[in-house]
């Protein structure tokens, strides 16, 4: 899912660490700074009363060029940072922030922009390396003590805007880890320091989503109890278009925990009121996931023939045995659509994650052998992240052929890798008519869950 915020540098600019100073030129007796030399007195000043930001850069440039040990090098710095951010220079505020910290290691201004800036290009890269710099710079921030002539009121609101933005960081670098547990602490330390209203908009409420999707992750972290919370507290506040995307997993990760629908609406209720879970909030979990496919298959006329296919995939990944195996002797040669996001493809072969927990986890659970191979073209648009879904969109079809159960491990929830033969690629512009069997009905079928 996309994140529906981005971390803005809108609400850094409150952070003003260090006043333009007031200069005094050599002989004159008032001043908190005395430039001797009337060349770069002259220099500074024509800086410093630069008003378009581009213009101030350039000159600020210039003069640290010129007067490169000059005693108001810190002040040119951090207005730079503040001029290439008005510009919309993220590269120069980065590489001026870089600079300040150079001469002034503990420049919480400076730390913040470079943070905020280097999480951005993690969100984007995934790098492990852009994101351990930013989490080590945002734990030296986290570290940081008052300076001694900064007033207690002007500290917490630098610290109010910094702290949670160091906490998202740490928690950002983690998650590219999967080291879940961790994120889940982290961004849980970042939203305790917020108020209910604070929590709920802005990076928070996005730092709200992920700490669900920390918990939805398969392995021996996942907890779904304290997922379903976090997934209800972003659905209350997301903006319309997110909202659609959101209640399907808080639907998915709620039946999977509870067996059903039931008592959802008033969970939606009071995390509209509480960042975390209240004290009532203690939803039942539900029977094993062997029982409740073994009653889910006994209450189905067909056996589990019209189940949807991601239902189906549970039945084959958890149930007993015996359950998994009459599923399968219903469906072993049928042909079925396959909804889901591709991990892999070939032009013999697609592999696509069906499932919440296959596509969170990134890990396919179902592997379409094509039955002629595809395209240059085809090929092009089947690239990891496509999504293949029902009508009218572009479908992939194959024809159940073999299956085997795959155990839980400490990463990865239980699952099943089912094999489809003589697969094909239908594109919108020439659907074809599928088999009334393989939509199916969505019934609650779920898997096991680490506490």
């Amino acid at each position: 899912m996309k994140k529906f915020v981005l971390a803005s540098t809108m609400a850094l600019a409150s952070i003003a660490l260090v006043a333009a100073p007031q200069l005094q030129a050599q002989g004159s007796d008032s001043g908190q700074i005395s430039i001797k030399d009337p060349a770069e007195f002259n220099a500074y000043q024509m800086f410093n009363t630069q008003t378009d930001p581009k213009a101030k850069a350039a000159a600020g440039e210039s003069f640290l060029k010129t007067y490169p040990q000059s005693q108001v090098k810190n002040l040119v710095l951090d207005s730079l940072i503040d001029a290439y951010g008005q510009a919309g220079d993220q590269d120069g505020v980065l590489n001026a922030a870089s600079r300040l910290l150079q001469v002034d290691p503990n420049n919480l201004k400076a730390i913040i922009y470079s943070v905020n800036i280097k999480k951005g290009q993690c969100a984007k890269t995934s790098d492990t390396q852009t994101c351990d710099d930013a989490a080590a710079l945002a734990q030296k921030g986290l570290q940081l003590q008052k300076p001694a002539n900064t007033a207690d009121a002007d500290w917490q609101k630098m610290t109010g805007v910094a702290f949670p933005i160091f906490r998202s960081t740490i928690a950002a670098d983690d998650t590219v880890k999967k080291d879940y547990k961790a994120a889940q602490d982290m961004y849980t330390e970042e939203l305790k320091n917020l108020s209910n209203d604070e929590s709920s908009k802005g990076q928070a409420l996005n730092d709200t989503l992920l700490l669900a999707q920390a918990y939805s992750q398969p392995g021996s972290t996942q907890d779904l109890k304290n997922a379903v919370w976090f997934y209800a507290r972003v659905w209350n506040f997301a903006p319309p278009q997110y909202k659609a995307q959101i209640e399907p997993k808080l639907e998915y990760y709620y039946k999977k925990y509870h067996g059903g629908l039931d008592g959802l609406d008033q969970i939606k209720q009071e995390a509209a009121t509480s960042t975390f879970p209240t004290a009532s909030y203690n939803p039942p979990p539900a029977k094993s996931p062997a029982e409740q496919i073994h009653d889910l298959l006994a209450s189905t006329p067909d056996g589990g023939k019209s189940l949807a296919l991601a239902d189906k995939e549970t039945v084959l990944a958890v149930g007993s045995k015996e359950d998994a195996d009459k599923l399968w002797g219903l469906l072993q040669g049928q042909e079925t659509p396959v909804p889901g996001v591709v991990i892999e493809a070939t032009a013999d072969q697609v592999k696509v994650a069906v499932t919440e927990d296959a596509k969170a986890s990134k890990v396919p659970d179902f592997i379409v052998n094509m039955k002629k191979p595809l395209t240059e073209a085809e090929l092009k648009v089947v690239q990891p992240g496509f999504e293949f879904k029902t009508q009218p969109d572009a479908t992939l079809v194959g024809t159940y052929d073999t299956y085997r159960q795959v155990p839980a491990t400490d990463k990865t929830s239980a699952s099943a890798e089912i094999v489809l033969k003589d697969g094909e690629y239908v594109a919108a512009e020439k659907k074809k008519a599928t088999k009334p069997a393989a939509g199916g009905t969505h019934r609650p079928v779920h898997r096991p869950t680490h506490q």
